[in-house]
């Protein structure tokens, strides 16, 4: 069972366009994104001079890369099931989590940064391919 910040109940009761599957997810891509773009944090205080932040389309192309791993070809079934029809929906919760104070952002930052950065049908289900490393095994 996952565990979740008592606060994401209280966002998803004030904008249930979204289910609560989709902040955490976005929490997990957040992470993801860091990751992929050598920003992780320390577990122990920051750098001053080391910059973490991850910008809105950062973040969009983190999603969709997350999402491809763990539900494949699924992914855009789950998006849809979680009430994500276009990138700008990523704002959308992006910006909700910062109002709840769960997420930071800079003056930089602006719900636009998530507008039409790809298609979701195109990025999830018409780009996607399965990738078949060398040394796998024939199933034949």
């Amino acid at each position: 069972m996952a565990t979740h910040h008592p606060k994401l109940e209280e966002i998803v009761h004030r904008d249930p366009r979204f289910a609560l599957e989709a902040y955490e997810f976005v929490f997990a891509s957040l992470a993801h994104t860091q990751e992929m773009l050598g920003r992780v944090p320390p577990t122990e205080g920051t750098r001053p001079d080391q910059d973490y932040h991850v910008s809105g389309r950062e973040l969009v192309n983190g999603i969709r890369d997350l999402a491809l791993r763990e539900f494949g070809f699924m992914a855009r079934t789950v998006f849809r099931m979680w009430g994500i029809d276009r990138t700008a929906d990523f704002g959308d919760i992006v910006f909700n989590l910062i109002e709840a104070g769960l997420m930071s952002k800079t003056d930089r930052d602006d719900r636009r940064d998530f507008q039409d950065v790809f298609d979701l049908d195109e990025a999830l289900v018409r780009q996607f391919r399965i990738e078949m490393h060398e040394g796998a095994e024939d199933p034949s």
